[in-house]
């Protein structure tokens, strides 16, 4: 995939778009208001998509009309109908939706019966996510998803699904263009207004590109220009932290994510085949016959778990495979770009400047064999969880040694708990099930019924809590370096966040009625990025205080009684 042309030597980004000639002066001169682009439409080629994609919300009705109908001519030709009339809604649906710039927002308009306007200022512009579906990729075109940072999903945001991929990558160019350029305007080195230049040629695409294609970038520099280059970030060459080689493949079945899937897959389908079978004519006693039958019939359904089981390593390599095919983790011009996928490719750009640090993240599996996933810790970023992934299931030193050059390192080792965290870790792993074990003897005791097989089980969980205890008392840990904090926590999921002190808002220091006589605190520093606050877990009672004080001297001063 080819990134994003570079940035022009002059002239504001409206300048990039297609609908401008030369500059008119305006009111009040060169400095006047922007110009406005005309409004465009997406790429045709939706007229071959909008229809496919909707065919799996039409298939039921279809199939029913066939059924009602007896599969008469008269049910084929209303299913017919029914097909074509997706057909036009699709077409009306082209035909009444368009997007423009106009200066310093980008609005999308769709005007089918009632007329609406989305309006996304561009300087609320966080990142701007180009993806390939398969569909998509055959004909030519892509969806370019806008993210606010507002925490709704893409329609909420901004999506225009079918411009074509020349028009994509230089729609995002502008729009990114606009993210570092307020930078410059807010600093009062960019320029107070600039006329738009005479375009010099024009980008790839042709007429077609959602309709047409964006402007080529004029040629001639200026000074004013030049100074706001340098502020909003000059143009580097690009640079590549890791591509995931394809050997990494075997590493998906260590994720549960991936290892799961089939089984996901199994209950996914039988509940369909439950809901739906009468739509389809089957009998749902049917269907519970079949369900007797395979459970009279044990050797067969012991090889059908046993089969399952030796796919499921195959099916995590093949679905790692599908979602994180040649992932390519690259810095260019002031933003951080990760790109992935075999089926839909998708390039997410993350802006530096609001990048505070990142989590890695190590379920059970994957630390037994020294692997990790890491996300960024970015501000006003919705949906993290897919947008700020920098790296899937990769070996720990990799990780680490990726995320520390991208985004920054932790160069001190964590400091430990004391011992009175470890005892609370073991309690809370144990006590529970001792107390279940407990309830169950009562009632073996009282009553008759299969009450001792609780409480055998009950003991057997506790004692599996003693090694589930210890492994998160050594999960704990906290440290300071001078510019990064980090914490870290859990057992099945680890997880160790590090953030950078300038993204700390605010500290919440809190005691349970255990921890207080425990001699113990919950440190939560406040960050405005992420998930909102990172805690170190049951810390000493003065190493609590001392990590605040240390990371934020001023802060708990007037807090702090001295003897």
């Amino acid at each position: 995939m080819t990134g994003p042309p570079p940035l022009p030597d002059s002239g504001p980004p409206e300048a990039w778009l297609p609908g401008h000639g030369p500059a008119d002066p305006g009111p009040s001169g060169p400095g006047g208001p922007p110009p406005v682009t005309r409004a465009l439409r997406l790429s045709p080629k939706v007229l071959l998509t909008d229809p496919i994609r909707m065919l799996p919300s039409l298939l039921l009705p279809l199939i029913g009309v066939l059924f009602l109908g007896g599969f008469s001519p008269g049910s084929f030709a209303w299913a017919a109908l029914g097909v074509v009339g997706s057909v036009v809604y699709s077409a009306v649906r082209w035909a009444t939706f368009t997007y423009q710039v106009v200066g310093d927002r980008l609005e999308l308009t769709r005007a089918l019966v009632s007329r609406s306007v989305r309006t996304v200022p561009l300087e609320r512009i966080r990142g701007v996510d180009v993806s390939h579906p398969p569909l998509h990729r055959l004909l030519g075109i892509a969806v370019l998803r806008i993210d606010t940072g507002a925490g709704g999903d893409e329609k909420q945001e901004g999506e225009l699904d079918g411009v074509t991929e020349a028009e994509a990558e230089r729609l995002k160019a502008v729009l990114l263009w606009h993210a570092r350029a307020r930078l410059a305007r807010r600093a009062g080195t960019a320029p107070a207004g600039a006329g738009s230049p005479d375009p010099t040629e024009t980008g790839p695409g042709g007429a077609e590109a959602g309709g047409e294609a964006l402007r080529g970038f004029p040629a001639t520099g200026s000074e004013a220009s030049s100074s706001l280059r340098h502020e909003v970030g000059e143009t580097t060459p690009e640079r590549i932290f890791l591509v995931v080689p394809r050997r990494w493949l075997a590493y998906g079945p260590l994720s549960g994510a991936y290892l799961l899937t089939p089984f996901a897959l199994l209950a996914g389908a039988v509940g369909a085949a439950f809901q739906w079978g009468g739509e389809l004519g089957v009998d749902r006693r049917v269907m519970w016959s079949a369900v007797e039958w395979l459970w009279g019939h044990r050797p067969l359904l012991i090889a059908a778990v046993v089969l399952l089981v030796l796919i499921t390593p195959v099916i995590g390599v093949v679905m790692y495979a599908v979602f994180n095919w040649d992932f390519t983790l690259r810095a260019r011009d002031g933003y951080l770009i990760a790109e992935r996928g075999l089926l839909t490719r998708r390039s997410v750009s993350l802006e530096r400047r609001r990048v505070r640090g990142f989590e890695l993240v190590e379920g059970l599996v994957e630390r037994r064999t020294g692997m990790a996933r890491a996300w960024a810790i970015v501000t006003g970023l919705g949906d993290s969880q897919t947008r700020g992934q920098l790296l899937p299931v990769v070996p720990r030193a990799v990780a680490l040694d990726v995320v520390g050059e991208g985004v920054g390192p932790i160069t001190t080792a964590l400091r430990a708990h004391p011992p009175a965290a470890r005892r609370r870790r073991l309690f809370r792993a144990v006590f529970p099930w001792l107390v279940v074990a407990a309830c169950a003897l009562a009632a073996a005791l009282a009553w008759s019924g299969p009450w001792w097989g609780s409480v055998a089980a009950a003991l057997a969980l506790a004692l599996l809590g003693v090694p589930l205890g210890l492994d998160r008392y050594r999960s704990l840990g906290h440290a300071y370096d001078g510019s990064r904090l980090s914490v870290r926590s859990g057992s099945l999921r680890r997880s160790q966040a590090v953030v950078e002190r300038r993204a700390v808002v605010g500290w919440t220091l809190s005691q349970t009625w255990f921890q207080r006589r425990a001699g113990l605190l919950t440190v939560v520093a406040g960050v405005g990025a992420g998930s909102g606050g990172y805690a170190a877990l049951d810390v000493g009672e003065e190493e609590g205080v001392a990590f605040v004080s240390e990371v934020t001297p001023d802060w708990l001063a007037p807090f702090v009684v001295s003897d």
